[in-house]
């Protein structure tokens, strides 16, 4: 009776607890730097399960992260910090130069290409639930081969870009 007991307890639980917001992240990448820079961006795009909020950002290797949106304004483009972004469900939202990104600023060493960031993103559901997730984004000198806005994904070999 013991074991029932728990097993009951424990399916309880689980249904009670509540369902975190499922955030996908596809092609994340942190802008590298030169010494002395210290901002920096890092874009991805994001596909929630459910209707959410990205609400936050931390990383240890900067002072201050933000959500931040760059838009033209009477002809001049303009950068500023929001307080979230909404991700409607399974619309997939791009973080991208340009656009809406993550900004890294006061940055305690310059970021290296082919080094990483570990980055804590927060987000909201419609209940006001909170959940973190933590994704590790790769360093790289400009954005990565097949990660054109309106382009599918393509698998790079890493090779960046080449001119001839």
């Amino acid at each position: 009776m013991n074991t029932l007991l728990r097993s009951l307890l424990l399916l309880a639980a689980i249904g009670a607890a509540p369902v975190w917001a499922q955030v996908k992240i596809d092609n994340a990448w942190a802008r590298a730097t030169v010494q002395g820079q210290k901002a920096t961006g890092a874009f991805m795009t994001f596909t929630a399960a459910q209707t959410t909020r990205l609400v936050a950002v931390s990383t240890p290797v900067a002072g201050v992260a933000e959500i931040h949106e760059m838009k033209m304004d009477s002809g001049v483009m303009k950068m500023r910090a929001v307080p979230g972004l909404d991700l409607p469900a399974n619309q997939a939202v791009e973080l991208k130069p340009g656009g809406y990104h993550l900004m890294l600023m006061d940055l305690k060493a310059p970021l290296a290409k082919d080094a990483s960031v570990a980055l804590t993103l927060t987000f909201k559901d419609a209940k006001g639930v909170e959940s973190r997730q933590q994704v590790n984004v790769p360093v790289t000198t400009g954005i990565p081969q097949g990660q054109m806005s309106g382009h599918k994904p393509v698998h790079s070999h890493g090779h960046g870009e080449h001119k001839h």
